[in-house]
């Protein structure tokens, strides 16, 4: 590797922000006003606000990685002495990675397709030091190690589609960390990862930040995380920055009544809904998916991933079951079997008590109006190059909703404010909006054609937490109007309370455990569930 890098001083100052500026380049509106802030050695800074308060185009501004509608018009960032916005985009690019590196929101939309993972993240390294072949190899794979990749020998090859979304978030942490950067950015780093990930990859850029005297600026909207991890805190709201304490001092005595907003967002934890006495409306019994395991030149089949290996659970009409457990653990494959994405090995699928496993294309068409999904991944669930509007009214048109143009654009625009969006919404382009905003939008395409069960698919885990309060206010309103039932697969156990009447954890294809969600939220049997209850990160001391 290159020289050893000279270790910071515990709490002086890596990169400081002034005054930053970032407006439109088209109208000159301005998205950042007047930022300040300071990362410090061994000190973890952490950047909280509601989805669209400018938290990632302060970072991305930060890294000189902002779109071209985006434009800096005041301000500077300084990292050992030199403004990064008055340097050549040559010398930019020695200092992102080497320097400061980042942890992008997205995953799967910065990993890039057509590479394996193993060989992205050996790209950094070899862009930035001398390692090569199989210690370049072996450092990748103690990267993978370090940040709880299981079997990373063998992940190594893998391309960033054979992974769960935690596996990607996973690889980019370990991308992030490859070249021991001074800095490290991380926009919403553990949005995808299960609790006990989550607990370890914050462990792990805890100790980094303690050992290495890491400087690190935390986005995030978990209040949790915020709680056990960071040092100082700092609030955005449209653009600025409205108050700035010590993470104590912040929980303790918020002086503004927006950060006051946010902490009472976090969801009731003590209140839980009771299991609904209804008819079954979907039914599984030993639900099993399985994935060839091909090996040799004939790619011949050797053995069988067990993705989901005997599942068997009942949703009830107007209920909302939450299956939860670690990334991988089957909870995603047993959503596409539902919907007939995924051929079943065996077991049966009934919807109102029909088989719906295994039928064709035209026979599952009138159950696709029935059945809605939303998308962990709104990036990736939606066409760029069609308006907010088309990618909601689409569902409608091609399910043959009787409905004339005036309608349909009534309806797109009922939606959207439902989802706390405005109708001029439905003109924009997916591109435009935050992550936060586009899962809105995805759950305002599952609602359009009235459906009776919604797979929601980690559907708040790009939502900060008074939004997420609202959506999933907005979810129980639609229950309780419509009985619309949902099965809810999430990682993030602190919703369940507000959420769900039963609960299922899941682990290596199977179902450990299920009941109502005060049986399994406070009483657990199996210790799998005990083991994912204790990494939940809480506001408590």
């Amino acid at each position: 590797m290159n020289a050893p890098k000279q270790q910071q001083t515990a709490g002086s100052i890596c990169m400081r922000v002034s005054d930053l500026t970032v407006v439109l380049a088209e109208s000159g509106e301005p998205i950042v006003k007047g930022v300040s802030f300071e990362l410090r050695a061994g000190h973890i800074f952490a950047l909280v606000g509601e989805s669209g308060s400018g938290k990632s185009v302060t970072s991305l501004a930060a890294m000189r990685l902002l779109p071209d509608a985006l434009k800096i018009s005041a301000g500077s960032v300084d990292v050992e002495g030199a403004d990064l916005f008055a340097l050549s985009e040559a010398r930019m690019q020695e200092i992102r990675g080497r320097k400061v590196a980042m942890i992008f929101q997205n995953a799967m939309s910065a990993l890039n397709p057509v590479q394996t993972v193993g060989n992205q993240v050996a790209e950094t390294l070899k862009l930035h030091t001398p390692l090569r072949g199989a210690a370049l190899r072996n450092r990748v794979i103690q990267l993978f190690t370090e940040v709880g990749i299981p079997d990373p020998d063998q992940r190594f090859g893998f391309f960033p589609h054979q992974l769960s979304g935690g596996q990607q978030q996973r690889v980019m942490i370990a991308m992030a960390l490859a070249c021991e950067p001074d800095v490290l950015i991380a926009d919403e780093p553990t949005t995808a990862l299960d609790v006990t990930i989550q607990l370890q990859v914050l462990n792990l850029i805890r100790e980094l930040t303690r050992t290495r005297q890491l400087a690190v600026l935390l986005i995030t909207h978990d209040m949790g995380v915020v709680r056990n991890t960071a040092d100082e805190v700092a609030v955005m709201y449209r653009g600025e920055l409205i108050e700035r304490a010590s993470v104590d001092q912040f929980f303790h005595d918020p002086q503004q009544a927006y950060s006051r907003k946010l902490i009472d967002a976090l969801p009731d934890l003590e209140h839980f809904r009771a299991a609904a006495a209804e008819e079954p409306l979907l039914v599984l019994k030993d639900v099993k998916v399985h994935f060839p395991i091909r090996k040799g030149l004939l790619q011949r089949t050797v053995d069988y991933t067990r993705a989901v290996d005997g599942v068997s659970l009942a949703i009830g009409r107007g209920e909302t079951f939450a299956l939860v457990g670690e990334s991988g653990s089957g909870k995603s494959t047993l959503g596409r079997a539902i919907l007939n994405l995924e051929e079943i090995a065996g077991g049966e699928i009934l919807f109102r008590g029909e088989p719906i496993q295994g039928i064709g294309r035209s026979a599952m068409l009138p159950y696709r109006k029935q059945i809605q999904v939303i998308f962990q991944n709104p990036f990736s669930s939606m066409n760029p190059r069609m308006t907010v509007g088309d990618i909601i009214a689409e569902g409608m048109i091609s399910l043959g909703l009787a409905l004339t143009e005036d309608a349909r654009n009534a309806r797109i625009h009922e939606l959207l404010a439902r989802v706390q969006l405005g109708a001029e919404h439905a003109r924009r382009y997916p591109h435009e909006f935050s992550g936060g905003q586009l899962q809105r939008i995805a759950i305002a395409r599952a609602l359009a054609v009235d459906p009776e069960l919604i797979i929601c698919d980690e559907p708040t885990s790009a939502l900060d937490v008074s939004i997420r309060a609202e959506v999933l206010e907005l979810l129980a309103e639609l229950q309780r109007e419509f009985g619309v039932s949902y099965l809810f697969i999430t990682h993030d156990l602190s919703i369940v309370p507000t959420l769900a009447h039963k609960v299922g954890v899941m682990q290596l294809g199977k179902l450990m455990e299920q009941g109502t969600a005060e049986q399994i939220l406070t009483a657990p049997q199996h210790p799998y569930t005990q083991a994912l209850l204790a990494a939940v990160p809480r506001l408590e001391d």
